[in-house]
C-alpha cells in the first residue's frame, strides 16, 4: 500500500503543493468543530505525533515522498489549528451579559451611510456605562439624528438600546457572534436620542470621507439605481442600493457583482496591465531599453492597490488583491500565471493573517470559483476543445463562447454546496446570467466608469456615464429578468457538517489532480447528493429566545407562531431553515390551529402520528393548574419565558430555561432527531450558555391570574 501511495505522489510533483494548503484550512475548520481547549490540545499533540512518525521514515529510502507528505500535512493541521486559536485569543472581545440601554462617550472609528435604509452605521470605541474597559460597538443611527460633525475620529456621548451579538437563531443560521467575536465587537444596537459631539475630528486626510465623496460625485453624475451600482463599483459603498435590486442580483446569481472582489480588482488590474504595456510599446526607445512586462506589472500592482485601498480595504478585497499580485509576478517572470499553486500560496497568506476567513462563505466562495477556473481551463479536454486552430473565426469564436457557458456552469455547480450550506438555497440561471453579466461589468461598465471619473477633471464625463447608465440598465434588466423566472432559487433544509464536508472533499479531489484519477472525487459527492435528497425538513423551528416558531408541512407556506415583517431577518431565517419560498402564515390565521391572547395549540400527524404542540405568546401569567392541565396534553410544548416544573408535556418542554442552554432548535418529529445551536458551539468565546436553571419551588411561584391555554386542535 505505501509503495503505490509513493509511486503516486512520486508521479505528481507539481500537484502535491496545494494540498499544504488545504491542510492548514482543514487545521482551522477542525478548531472550530472540536468544542474547547483540551480537544485542541488533543488535536495538536496528535498532529505532532504523526509528524515524529513521519521522521522514522527512512530518508534515504524510497519512501521519501510519502515521508514528506505526512510530515508536510501534519505540520500544516496543527499550523491552521494553532493559529486561529493564537488570534481568537489575541482580538477575541465577549460581548455585554444582557441587553441594556446604556450612556456612552467615545471616539467614532469607522462611519457607513446607508441610504437604502434611511440610516448611518457607526462603530465607536467608547466608554460604557457599568463597563470598567471601552467597548468596540456597532451603532444604526437614523438619518434625522445625523450631522456633519459625525465622521471618523470625532469624539460623542449619546445613549443607545445595546445588544450582545445574536448566535445563531437556528441550527444552520448566520452566526454573527462568531463574526463579532473576530471583529473585536462588544455589542451592537441603535442610537436613542440626539448625539452630542464632545469633540470634533482633527483635520486631515480620511479614507472614509474620500470614498463617501467619490460614492456622491458617482451618483451625482447618475441617478437612480444605475448610479447606486456605479457607485458600489467605483468606490465600494454598497449602503445607497434599493434592497429590490439587491434580492434581484442575489436570486439571479449576480450579487458578487456588488461586492468588491476578485472580479473587480482583477478586471482593475488587467486593465491596468494591458493599457500600460500598450501605451509603453509605442515608443521604442522605452520598448527597447526596459522589459514592459515588468514594468507593466508593477503599474498594475500600483493600481490594484490603491483601488483596494480606495475601496476599503475589506478582507475579500485584500484576499483578490494578493492572488492578483502572484500573478503579476508569475507574469513578469514569464512562469504560467494560471497556477493552482499560485492559488495556494494567496489561500495561505489570507489564512495567516485572517484564519476566521476559512470559516465563511466569502473565503470559500472566492477561492472555489478560481479553483474551479484554473481546473478547468487547464484541464486536457478543455484545452483540445480550444485547440482547433484550423477552423475558421466564426466557428472559434463559437467554441469560446461554449467554453465560457461551460465554465460558469462549472462554477455555479461549485459553489453550489457552499451556497446552500451557508444560505440554504442556490441559482439555477446563475451560469448563464454571468456570461453575459461578467463580460458586460468588466469589458464595458468599468472601463466606463473610469473614464467617466477621468474625463471629470475636465467637465467631459456626461457622455460616459451616459453609457454607463445605459449598461447598468442593461445589468438591471438582466437581473431582474432572471430573478423572475420559475425555479430562480432552489431552497432546501440546512445541509450538515458532514454533508458538507462529502463535497468539499469531492470538489477539492476533482480540482487538484490530473487524469483519470481526479474522477475519484465524484465518490463523495455522490454521497453527499444522496444525504442532500435524503435530509428531512425540520417539522418544527424555534427561535433561541423561544418567541418566534416555524412549522413546515402543512402546505407550501410556513406557519409561525408570530406575524413577522415580509423583509424582516427572522422570516428570512425562518424560510432558509425550512428551505421554503413560500410566505410566513401566522398561526391565528390558519384554520387547523386555535389561539387565544396567550397559547396557540396544533396537532400535527407525522409518520402515522400525531403530536400535539403547544406555544406561548402571551405575556400574562397563566393558573398553574390549567397550565398542567394543557401540558399534559401536549407532546410539545414551546414559551418564551421559564415555565414551572408543573408544566410536563409528554416529549419536550423548550421554555427559556431550555433554550437558555442550546439555544434554537430544529425538530424532525418522525425521527425524533432535535438538533440544537449548542451542539455545534463548544466552548468557543463567543457562545456562552447561562448557568443551569433550577426551577423554583411550588411555593415561590407568583400568584396565578385569571386566564387559560386553549386544548391542542384535534384538527
Amino acid at each position: 500500500m505505501h509503495r503505490t501511495i509513493e509511486a503516486f505522489l512520486a508521479a505528481r510533483p507539481f500537484e502535491r503543493g496545494p494540498w499544504l494548503a488545504v491542510g492548514f484550512a482543514l487545521g482551522i475548520a477542525c478548531w472550530a468543530v472540536l468544542p474547547g481547549p483540551w480537544q485542541w490540545s488533543g488535536f495538536l499533540a496528535l498532529c505532532g505525533a504523526a509528524a515524529m512518525g513521519g521522521l522514522l521514515i527512512d530518508s534515504e529510502g524510497d519512501l521519501g515522498h510519502l515521508r514528506a507528505a505526512l510530515i508536510g500535512i501534519a505540520l500544516m493541521l496543527g499550523a491552521g489549528c494553532g493559529t486561529i486559536w493564537i488570534k481568537s485569543a489575541l482580538v477575541g472581545m465577549p460581548g455585554i451579559a444582557r441587553p441594556e440601554v446604556a450612556v456612552m462617550q467615545g471616539r467614532v472609528i469607522d462611519r457607513q451611510v446607508e441610504g437604502a435604509r434611511d440610516r448611518v452605521r457607526l462603530l465607536v470605541s467608547a466608554y460604557v456605562e457599568g463597563h470598567p474597559k471601552p467597548l468596540l460597538v456597532r451603532l444604526n443611527l437614523p438619518d434625522a439624528g445625523d450631522s456633519p460633525g459625525l465622521v471618523e475620529g470625532a469624539e460623542v456621548r449619546l445613549r443607545a438600546r445595546l445588544m450582545p451579538p445574536a448566535p445563531p437563531m437556528l441550527p444552520g443560521s448566520y452566526d454573527f457572534a462568531r463574526a463579532a467575536w473576530f471583529q473585536g465587537l462588544a455589542a451592537t444596537g441603535n442610537v436613542v436620542g440626539p448625539v452630542t459631539l464632545v469633540a470634533p475630528a482633527r483635520e486631515g486626510w480620511s479614507l472614509r470621507q474620500w470614498q463617501q465623496r467619490l460614492a456622491d460625485h458617482v451618483r451625482a453624475q447618475l441617478s437612480g439605481s444605475p448610479g447606486t451600482i456605479a457607485a458600489a463599483f467605483a468606490s465600494g459603498d454598497r449602503g445607497a442600493i434599493a434592497q429590490t435590486d439587491e434580492d434581484a442580483m442575489r436570486d439571479a446569481g449576480l450579487t458578487h457583482l456588488l461586492s468588491i472582489s476578485g472580479l473587480h480588482v482583477s478586471a482593475v488590474i488587467a486593465g491596468a496591465y494591458f493599457l500600460t504595456i500598450r501605451l509603453l510599446a509605442l515608443f521604442p526607445f522605452i520598448a527597447l531599453r526596459v522589459r514592459l512586462p515588468l514594468l507593466a506589472a508593477g503599474v498594475g500592482a500600483g493600481v490594484g492597490l490603491f483601488y483596494t485601498v480606495l475601496t476599503g480595504a475589506e478582507v475579500p478585497t485584500v484576499r483578490s488583491v494578493a492572488g492578483s499580485l502572484l500573478v503579476l509576478t508569475a507574469l513578469a517572470l514569464g512562469r504560467d500565471p494560471l497556477s493552482l499553486r499560485l492559488l495556494a500560496t494567496a489561500a495561505l497568506i489570507v489564512m495567516l493573517l485572517w484564519p476566521e476567513a476559512v470559516l465563511g462563505p466569502s473565503f470559500q466562495m472566492s477561492f472555489a470559483s478560481v479553483i474551479a477556473i484554473v481546473s478547468f481551463s487547464t484541464a486536457a479536454p478543455a484545452k483540445a476543445f480550444l485547440a482547433h486552430s484550423h477552423e475558421g473565426r466564426v466557428t472559434r469564436l463559437a467554441r469560446h463562447l461554449a467554453m465560457l457557458l461551460m465554465t460558469g456552469l462549472v462554477i455555479e455547480l461549485s459553489l453550489m454546496p457552499i451556497s446552500l450550506f451557508h444560505f440554504h438555497g442556490a441559482g439555477i440561471y446563475g451560469a448563464a446570467a454571468n456570461v453575459i453579466a461578467i463580460p458586460l461589468t468588466t469589458v464595458l461598465t468599468m472601463p466606463l466608469i473610469a473614464l467617466g471619473l477621468a474625463l471629470d477633471v475636465f467637465g467631459l464625463g456626461a457622455p460616459a456615464w451616459w453609457a454607463v447608465g445605459k449598461s447598468l440598465e442593461l445589468l438591471l434588466w438582466l437581473a431582474h429578468l432572471v430573478a423572475a423566472q420559475p425555479g430562480a432559487v432552489t431552497m432546501m433544509p440546512g445541509m450538515n457538517g458532514g454533508t458538507f464536508a462529502l463535497f468539499v472533499v469531492g470538489l477539492l479531489w476533482l480540482a487538484l489532480w490530473t487524469g483519470q484519477v481526479r474522477l475519484w472525487g465524484f465518490a463523495p459527492i455522490a454521497l453527499g447528493v444522496a444525504a442532500v435528497l435524503l435530509t428531512r425538513t425540520p417539522d418544527v423551528l424555534v427561535s433561541g429566545d423561544g418567541h418566534h416558531v416555524g412549522i413546515t408541512g402543512e402546505g407550501p407556506d410556513l406557519l409561525v407562531l408570530r406575524a413577522v415583517r415580509e423583509e424582516s431577518y427572522t422570516r428570512t431565517a425562518l424560510l432558509e431553515n425550512a428551505g421554503m419560498t413560500g410566505d410566513a402564515v401566522a398561526l391565528e390565521d390558519w384554520k387547523g390551529a386555535r389561539c387565544n391572547q396567550d397559547f396557540c395549540a396544533i396537532s400535527l400527524t407525522r409518520g402515522g402520528r400525531r403530536f400535539d404542540l403547544l406555544m406561548a405568546r402571551g405575556k400574562d401569567l397563566v393558573a398553574v393548574p390549567v397550565l398542567a392541565a394543557a401540558c399534559a396534553r401536549a407532546d410539545i410544548v414551546v414559551a418564551d419565558r421559564r415555565l414551572p416544573s408543573a408544566c410536563k408535556p409528554r416529549l419536550l418542554k423548550a421554555d427559556r430555561a431550555l433554550l437558555g442552554q442550546t439555544g434554537g432548535l430544529a425538530i424532525d418529529l418522525v425521527s425524533g432527531r432535535v438538533r440544537s445551536v449548542a451542539e455545534t458551539q463548544g466552548e468557543h468565546g463567543w457562545f456562552r450558555r447561562p448557568p443551569p436553571y433550577r426551577p423554583r419551588a411550588r411555593r415561590d411561584w407568583p400568584a396565578p391570574v385569571a386566564s387559560g391555554a386553549p386544548e391542542p386542535s384535534s384538527t
